[in-house]
């Protein structure tokens, strides 16, 4: 079983998606509880654009549970693929189970701020963004303007006068 995991993933990373989902589909038929081959079959689904094939092995591997690393990308994969699907509000409930756990992951931040942006609230996408933007730049250029950036950053409807 490893040695065809590893085999699978190997091909993948060599751009040969098609060869990879073939293993791992194959590997989910005789290991189907198994979390981890169920990740890696959604990821080969996405990267097919075979979105709506991922969601079910995304779904099963989180419910079995899985290593860190691998719960936060599965969390991505499967809140990003809703969004794709265009099932907003599964989206953002997956990501903030996901920020519950994962509170500092940046990438999870920033594929939740676009399912906001789906769900109309933009104030809160942008306010997240723009946090995530400051904190993590290192552009002498915004970070001259971090104090205001921050101070602006859930204000954006204010108006002064």
């Amino acid at each position: 079983m490893e040695l065809e995991l590893d085999k699978a993933i190997v091909l993948r990373k060599n751009g040969k998606a098609k060869e990879s989902n073939e293993i791992l589909t194959d590997l989910v038929r005789h290991f189907p509880e198994d979390a981890s081959i169920n990740y890696q079959c959604a990821w080969s689904f996405d990267l097919l654009g075979e979105e709506v094939k991922a969601v079910p092995y995304y779904e099963k591997a989180i419910q079995l549970g899985l290593s860190t690393e691998d719960l936060e990308g599965a969390i991505i994969g499967l809140g990003s693929t809703y969004r794709a699907l265009g099932e907003y509000e599964k989206s953002k409930s997956v990501f903030l189970k996901g920020l519950e756990t994962f509170p500092a992951n940046r990438a999870i931040q920033t594929f939740y701020s676009m399912t906001l942006f789906n769900l109309n609230e933009h104030g809160t996408a942008m306010e997240l963004l723009l946090k995530c933007l400051i904190e993590t730049t290192e552009d002498p250029t915004i970070l001259a303007y971090e104090k205001a950036l921050n101070f602006y950053s859930d204000k954006l409807d204010q108006i002064w006068k």
